[in-house]
């Protein structure tokens, strides 16, 4: 009893310091994890079997962490460590694509395919956010994007806010498309077996239905704002040369084949047998020889605090799991639903979009994650469909508020540096209706398909 107490405790306090922003998140989550060992681990339940078993490190060294034709070991909790040598491969690769100007000249060429019309630009970079998204992190996504958005609007004498927060929804969607699109559903893949095929046949279509709706919503929301501001002043004599954003031809060329690869080896992950661990080190190694002498400086540019911070949020997280918390809470669920599976979905889209809304969805699908096996294993419902809502749910949950998301963070922080701050109430007006109407689409596709 006190082991659960000190848990939840120390959890409780994790998610309070994360959300005021005091303490870097890294930092507050490996303290946390390391009072989970102390504390709980130690003082509490005196197991250094729960130790290890959160530290999972063994899991690394079993030939089917790499290559999953060979036996799996017994199933494994704790530190993720597929999930962090992944998006680790991830962030190598993006860099070396973001060095050579691969997205701003993708965004040019775009922009030039359209004849820089403001209107078929806002459609066609809502859809290239989804489906950069879809196998590159969000928040690189919205970097880049947000910026290109920036200079055109100068140029051709638009509002970027509207079209900037929509990018940001289709990031967010799109992320929910794939395993690899959004760090919640690459811990969902990692922790409960599935493949990049099974993600996309199931989450994918949902979004791919949602993103229509999206498109259509956001064309009526904004299609007034996005008028020009001077239309004699909207006939540029000249525009951008999409070749002059690549710096290194050679490069590009090598990080468009690195990338096409990827996407090749997570398409056919299931029937080759390599995990997505191994397709990570082997994107990043490809990278990293394709950089030649900046190799060193791509390295120094991985985003190492957001590595760490998983690590410290999965040893929170397996405290909660060792010391039964995690069952508790899948036996209340349970309880409310009555063995509905109806209404256990959608209790698991609904609550994880509002938690999503307001604190970060990784930490929160994490934690759902053993939950929702345990609910599985507890009820008749199917784990596959449990993943799926919660896929769904902190995925797009975070887009309803500016903070909900770290693309959201990055894409209005960009629009409030070039002089377009964009308040709370302007970002919720359009973001929040958006949400609740892909809610509404996943809910009632999960029900009609699965239930």
């Amino acid at each position: 009893m006190m082991a659960q107490i000190a848990a939840g405790v120390i959890f409780v306090l994790m998610f309070l310091l994360i959300i005021s922003e005091k303490i870097e998140r890294h930092i507050v989550t490996l303290i946390s994890g390391c009072a989970m060992f102390l504390i709980v681990f130690g003082l509490c339940m005196h197991s250094t079997a729960a130790m290890m078993k959160t530290l999972n490190l063994e899991n690394i060294l079993h030939l089917s962490f790499w290559y999953e034709r060979y036996p799996v070991s017994e199933e494994s909790s704790g530190i993720n460590w597929a999930t962090i040598i992944f998006i680790a491969g991830m962030m190598i690769m993006v860099e070396g694509m973001a060095r050579v100007g691969f997205f701003r000249w993708l965004c040019m060429t775009i922009a030039k395919f359209v004849r820089y019309q403001v209107i078929p630009i806002f459609i066609t970079f809502m859809i290239m956010s989804a489906v950069l998204a879809m196998f590159i992190d969000s928040i690189t996504v919205i970097l880049f994007l947000a910026a290109v958005t920036v200079e055109l609007a100068q140029l051709l004498r638009f509002n970027p806010v509207p079209m900037i927060l929509a990018e940001i929804f289709c990031a967010n969607l799109g992320g929910s498309a794939t395993m690899c699109g959004d760090p919640p559903n690459i811990i969902i893949g990692t922790s409960l077996g599935y493949s990049f095929a099974d993600f996309i046949t199931n989450t994918g279509a949902i979004a791919a239905i949602s993103l229509v709706a999206v498109v259509i919503y956001f064309y009526f929301a904004y299609r007034k704002e996005l008028q020009p501001t001077d239309r004699a002043a909207n006939i540029p004599t000249t525009y951008p040369n999409p070749a002059d954003a690549i710096t290194d031809r050679r490069g590009f060329v090598f990080s468009c084949l690195v990338f096409g690869g990827t996407v090749v080896l997570l398409i056919t992950h299931a029937q080759t047998g390599m995990t997505v661990a191994l397709i990570g080190v082997i994107s990043a190694a490809a990278t990293l020889l394709a950089a030649g002498r900046h190799a060193v400086l791509l390295l120094k540019k991985v985003d190492y605090k957001t590595l760490l911070f998983f690590i410290g949020l999965f040893m929170v997280v397996g405290g909660l799991e060792q010391t039964g918390i995690l069952e508790i809470i899948a036996f209340y669920i349970g309880e409310i639903s009555g063995g509905n599976l109806m209404l256990m979905t959608a209790i698991i889209i609904w609550v994880s979009a509002v938690a999503s809304a307001f604190v970060d969805n990784i930490p929160f699908a994490a934690t759902m994650i053993p939950v929702i096996k345990t609910l599985a294993l507890a009820t008749d419902a199917e784990l596959s469909v449990l993943a799926w809502a919660l896929s769904m749910g902190t995925d797009v949950g975070g887009s309803a508020t500016p903070i909900g998301a770290s693309a959201n963070v990055v894409g209005t922080s960009v629009a409030a540096r070039e002089g377009h701050p964009v308040s709370w109430g302007q970002y919720c007006r359009r973001s929040v209706p958006a949400t609740i109407l892909v809610l509404v689409i996943s809910t009632v596709f999960i029900w009609v398909r699965y239930l």
